[in-house]
């Protein structure tokens, strides 16, 4: 999903970043041929309620755009049984990763989307969603490059509608350009307020028994500095 100045509710995006690596052998890509076709969000362009996605009762619907490795993901999943998950990733080894997590720890309430999050904002209903999380997207450092980042002008209010009132929106990122971009673009959403009330706020990632923020692999490289944590709610 693009940054730049399209339409936000254009159904479709160009994508700009990496699909595959290096070549899946054994058994992930036996995972990508068995399990990614039965945990899929369904193809289609016609509307679609999160929850009608998952086999049990659930209290809650989470995505996470951009999973990566899927560790923070899976592991939010295994802490929390009764809310369901929703993860966008292109990256095809980052899918093979999560899907070896979703089998180990047995994640009934995970459901996968291996492709851009575009398409799939625009099938979704205002305020399905109790939180939303982005973490260490790629920061696109270039200037030429800035249209390209996930988190802009552009894209700020379809992440927003899909928000429930009162729902989060969690941010990270270790690229101190990108955070003043984020934060720049974000407070001036008129429907989301930053809930940080000191400097410790956004500079110590929140974690705590009852609200776990695992670590992702990304995070604990830290490859370009100080990781910062941003948490909004939607009025």
């Amino acid at each position: 999903m693009t940054g730049g100045d399209a339409d936000p509710d254009a159904p479709a995006r160009r994508f700009f970043g990496r699909r595959k690596g290096r070549p899946l052998r054994g058994r992930r890509q036996a995972l990508l041929d068995t399990l990614l076709p039965r945990v899929s969000v369904p193809a289609g362009d016609e509307p679609l309620d999160p929850k009608s996605l998952f086999p049990m009762a659930i209290d809650a619907v989470w995505l996470e755009i951009g999973f990566g490795g899927g560790e923070h993901l899976a592991q939010q999943a295994q802490a929390r049984p009764k809310t369901g998950f929703i993860g966008c990733e292109p990256f095809v080894n980052g899918v093979a990763s999560l899907l070896g997590q979703i089998e180990e720890q047995r994640l009934e309430n995970v459901r996968v989307h291996a492709d851009d999050a575009g398409p799939l904002i625009a099938r979704l209903p205002d305020g399905c969603f109790d939180c939303l999380a982005i973490l260490f997207p790629d920061p696109w450092p270039k200037r030429r490059h800035w249209r390209r980042r996930v988190i802009g002008p552009a894209t700020l209010p379809a992440y927003t509608r899909i928000l429930r009132p009162g729902g989060e929106f969690r941010i990270a990122t270790d690229h101190a350009g990108y955070l003043e971009w984020i934060l720049r673009a974000a407070t001036a959403q008129p429907e989301l307020d930053w809930l940080a009330e000191s400097p410790g706020d956004w500079r110590a990632r929140p974690d705590s028994p009852h609200d776990p923020w695992p670590a992702t692999r990304y995070e604990r490289k830290s490859l370009a500095g100080r990781p910062h944590f941003l948490t909004f709610r939607r009025r």
